[in-house]
């Protein structure tokens, strides 16, 4: 088990205790993809991850399709050398089968239990590792496949020490309450931000209902939540980079988005803290959630939002998120979870 000076909780029932924040990997995987973010540095990724395991981050949240396998490797590229005590845990995910020979083609939703016990070993091999530590399905399956067959390959793969936990990532509480009658869901990655809300509505109880680990993924709505982006950016990002093509990040949208944005400053300056730290301390507050997937592509990035874990969102922050989730009508989801943030803290 890595040892850190932050905060831990367990992760469900998994036996594992993690920080708040995790390092998410996503961006680092590079470009020449459909989700991309466009090319990246690896040293600069090599650095983040390094800086936020030296700041007490003990896990890193991956997956095989980020950067079609490059963020794995970066992964391993980072983790080499470092001691067991310092080795964050790794989650990775399957699930998503891209095409070799057409890198922009959109990954297929596989769920075949041939096609997972072949991701899985491409994981242990990128890696670097002999076990996963969590191991999720990134999204419910299109390919045919019933959910319950995807399922028990994972729980097989659990039973038989490939991977030590099993994780479902975007699927809905019916979903989940069919794949538990199959066997236990360890935890959950479902989206969460001030801008994308709809998780704490139905899938975040039904997880703290069955002793299910929450790790959300874009607390910071993939940088509209940092206090750094704005119209001008929105209008200058790549064709190589995914949010080019979103509704959140063009338009009508993109401009409520920053209105709700801005409520963040203020608060941060109270803080003497960051806007990102305040938008991934508002996820931590919501009741259910274990932690929160924060990503970085510099160390500077990384200290921008990792002492979220330690920011208590008082009732007059609240009061003023609430209101302006209200009057900006940003985004998607209920706005109750706000009410009871204050509450929520461990």
């Amino acid at each position: 088990m890595p040892t850190t000076a932050r905060p831990t909780v367990p992760l469900g029932t998994t036996g594992m205790a993690i920080t708040r924040v995790g390092f998410g990997a996503w961006a680092i995987g590079g470009g020449g993809w459909t989700f991309a973010w466009g090319d990246q540095d690896d040293e600069a990724s090599v650095a983040a991850i390094r800086h936020a395991v030296e700041r007490g981050v003990n896990w890193v949240d991956t997956a095989a399709v980020y950067g079609l396998g490059h963020s794995e490797e970066v992964v391993a590229r980072a983790l080499t050398g470092l001691a067991e005590a310092d080795r964050p845990y790794v989650f990775t995910k399957c699930g998503l089968v891209w095409d070799e020979t057409d890198r922009h083609r959109p990954p297929r939703r596989v769920g075949a239990p041939s096609s997972i016990r072949a991701e899985v070993e491409g994981s242990l091999r990128r890696l670097g590792v002999e076990r996963i530590d969590l191991y999720q399905m990134h999204w419910p399956a299109e390919d045919g496949t019933p959910l319950e067959a995807y399922w028990g390959t994972l729980c097989d793969l659990r039973a038989e020490g490939k991977v030590a936990a099993i994780g479902l990532s975007n699927h809905d509480a019916a979903q989940l309450e069919r794949a538990e009658a199959v066997g236990h869901v360890d935890t959950l990655q479902p989206p969460l931000s001030l801008i994308e809300r709809r998780a704490a509505a139905e899938t975040i109880p039904w997880c703290a209902a069955h002793s299910t680990g929450v790790i959300v993924y874009s607390p910071m709505q993939s940088g509209l939540l940092t206090g750094s982006f704005d119209e001008a950016r929105g209008a200058a990002l790549p064709d190589d980079d995914w949010r080019s093509r979103s509704p959140d990040f063009t338009g009508e949208g993109l401009r409520a988005n920053l209105a709700l944005a801005r409520a963040l400053e203020p608060i941060a300056r109270r803080h003497h803290t960051t806007p990102a730290a305040v938008a991934v301390a508002w996820t931590l507050a919501v009741p259910g959630v274990t932690g929160a997937i924060v990503g970085a592509r510099s160390p500077e990035q990384v200290d921008g939002w990792v002492d979220a874990d330690g920011l208590l969102l008082d009732a007059t922050d609240v009061a003023a998120l609430t209101e302006a989730v209200a009057s900006t009508r940003a985004g998607r989801g209920p706005v109750v979870p706000l009410e009871a943030a204050a509450e929520a803290q461990p």
